[in-house]
């Protein structure tokens, strides 16, 4: 089979890559769509993000749907022939953290596409994927793409559960990409009162206006109006940085009300906190990282109707094209969720 596999930075190949028949509790999965995340271009881009660099080739990929075309021993649940949304969280279940309910912090996670361990975990942009029967979310009723969008939707559930109490919330979301936009469809679900999304593109703020977002600043050109909402000691009750800048976090705590919730969603390296805005308005800082128990319920929400992901699927390319692929998700001028079709490539 053909997979996506990246050497170092903008170095990415298509190669012959083998596979195993299913073993006991495991499926064959015929793989069908693919979306390119932050992560998979910061090892296009850069060979890595912060400490975590490529030490090896690394098949990349973790959002990712198929059909099931095999079944080993044991499996119960899925079939032959349904659309399985794919979840790439795969914690041991024996450590300390998996042992409190902290699966998404499991210290022998085995998570698609990941480069944190070493030798590092291969990826799912591949033709053909075995899986544990557990990890597979039965997805028949979406379309491939929309079933792929599962472990996106999935990281901002796990925050907005991390941000608590939404009802009548004030929200911020900086950074409309493909993550801040479905934080704008979470929150909203939620019961959000208000959402003001921020931007440097305009395209990313067109897409924020149509799913959601009450107001859009396009922080490049008019600063000055998030400005405005720092008077009287601020504005928004829950803030979601979703862009990775410093200069978004810094712009965006300024604008926070007293007790507010800062939840750091973006992943970009480190970067400088106004703490003392922080310690003054008692503000607080929370991080998320990935997800687990969320990916049923996005599948769910998907299936039900309550979350829409479609606007948010601009291009979809066939795998032989996945360097172009991987280029248009550079351009956030046009792209913001590109995909890659595995059943186009022959």
């Amino acid at each position: 089979m053909k997979a996506v596999v990246i050497h170092s930075a903008k170095d990415l190949r298509i190669e012959e890559r083998g596979f195993d028949a299913p073993g006991p509790g495991e499926v064959r999965v015929k793989m069908a769509a693919g979306g390119i995340c932050g992560s998979d271009l910061h090892y296009y881009n850069h060979g890595g993000f912060g400490a975590v660099k490529l030490r090896e080739p690394m098949v990349l990929g973790h959002e990712v749907s198929g059909h099931v075309e095999m079944m080993g021993e044991g499996v119960e649940g899925v079939k032959v022939g349904d659309l399985v949304a794919v979840s790439p969280s795969r914690p041991c279940g024996k450590c300390r953290y998996c042992a409190e309910g902290l699966r998404n912090h499991c210290e022998n996670m085995r998570f698609y596409g990941s480069a944190m361990p070493f030798p590092h975990i291969q990826g799912a942009f591949r033709e053909v994927l075995v899986a544990d029967a557990a990890q597979c979310v039965v997805a028949n009723g979406l379309s491939a793409g929309e079933a792929a969008m599962a472990e996106p939707l999935s990281v901002v559930l796990h925050a907005v559960r991390r941000a608590g109490e939404m009802l009548g919330k004030r929200v911020l979301v900086t950074g409309c990409g493909p993550i801040g936009l479905l934080v704008i469809l979470a929150a909203r679900r939620a019961g959000a009162a208000e959402i003001v999304a921020t931007d440097l593109s305009e395209n990313a703020l067109d897409h924020a206006r149509a799913v959601g977002a009450d107001r859009t600043i396009n922080v490049g050109t008019n600063s000055d109006e998030l400005s405005a909402y720092a008077a009287g000691k601020g504005y928004f009750d829950v803030m979601f940085e979703a862009s990775g800048a410093n200069v978004a976090m810094s712009a965006g705590v300024m604008t926070m009300r007293p007790r507010g919730v800062v939840m750091q969603l973006g992943m970009g390296g480190d970067m400088t906190i106004p703490m003392q805005q922080v310690t003054v308005k008692e503000l607080d800082l929370r991080g998320s990282f990935r997800f687990h128990e969320e990916f049923a319920t996005a599948v769910e929400l998907m299936q039900k109707g309550l979350i829409n992901v479609k606007p948010l699927i601009t291009h979809t390319m066939p795998l032989v094209d996945a360097v172009d692929a991987f280029e248009m998700a550079n351009d956030r001028s046009q792209a913001i969720k590109v995909q890659l079709g595995f059943s186009d490539l022959k």
